[in-house]
């Protein structure tokens, strides 16, 4: 059965507060495709929809990321069962983490995984993430490492993980890659942004030989400074907004 024939038999409710979560979460996965942040048909976004059920959407197990839509969106408990008609199954190794973190951080209501190559890079490095570029400094203090256990499909990592993480929603998986959390899509979306751009200029600068740290006090101020940390410029928003435009002229379909 092909993706659209699915989603004909499964088709959710177009109104309410789940169905804008299913259009924005979808035109996150199309954006993630758009930057080439994908890894065939693993890795994962989820968003805890609002209620009392505590229920998440995740995508289809089994689909590219540039074949999810909102309609296919998969509807899951925080035991990563699902909720509702659907084809499509979870993958239980990602939803691990993901599941730890909705679960053990309050504000965590969406969380992002990433295996680009500049990220598993640096969660590789021994040193991790080095305080002397533009991007890198925006992020002091916000930053947390968390040690490689193998594939993430036991739940007793959980407690571990999330204790390492504590408040820092920025998050190097040692050996493994790149994670964001946020109270929003375009929070996560624009703290992991930073981080995975962080990545890539170290990894091009070490290239060139040592390079020149930015002082702790620089790095204060350029963290109080950053947008995407402060409600108050609408903490990544406008930035999500502007990439969903970019999708909408590509190709819509998320949208079904």
């Amino acid at each position: 059965m092909t993706p659209e024939q699915a989603d004909a038999k499964e088709e959710p409710s177009r109104a309410g507060p789940e169905w804008a979560l299913r259009l924005q979460l979808a035109a996150c996965y199309r954006i993630f495709a758009e930057l080439g942040w994908t890894e065939l048909i693993y890795n994962h976004i989820t968003v805890r929809l609002p209620g009392p059920e505590g229920h998440f959407l995740i995508n289809p197990f089994g689909l590219h990321y540039t074949e999810v839509c909102a309609s296919n969106l998969v509807k899951i408990d925080i035991e990563g069962n699902r909720i509702g008609p659907s084809i499509w199954p979870v993958n239980p190794a990602g939803f691990t983490v993901h599941a730890a973190l909705h679960r053990g951080i309050g504000a965590a209501h969406c969380v992002m995984h990433t295996h680009t190559t500049a990220g598993m890079a640096v969660a590789c490095s021994a040193a991790g993430l080095s305080m002397s570029n533009f991007y890198s400094a925006q992020l002091h203090d916000k930053v947390a490492y968390h040690d490689f256990e193998g594939i993430t499909l036991h739940a007793e990592e959980g407690p571990r993980l999330v204790a390492a993480i504590a408040d820092r929603p920025a998050v190097i998986l040692r050996n493994h890659g790149l994670l964001a959390w946020g109270r929003t899509i375009p929070q996560a979306f624009s703290i992991l942004w930073l981080l995975n751009r962080a990545c890539e200029i170290q990894v091009a600068s070490m290239a060139m030989g040592a390079v020149v740290p930015i002082p702790v006090d620089i790095q204060k101020r350029c963290t109080r400074d950053a947008l995407q940390f402060d409600p108050r410029f609408g903490a990544g928003e406008d930035v999500f907004a502007a990439l969903v435009r970019r999708i909408d002229r590509i190709d819509p379909s998320y949208q079904r």
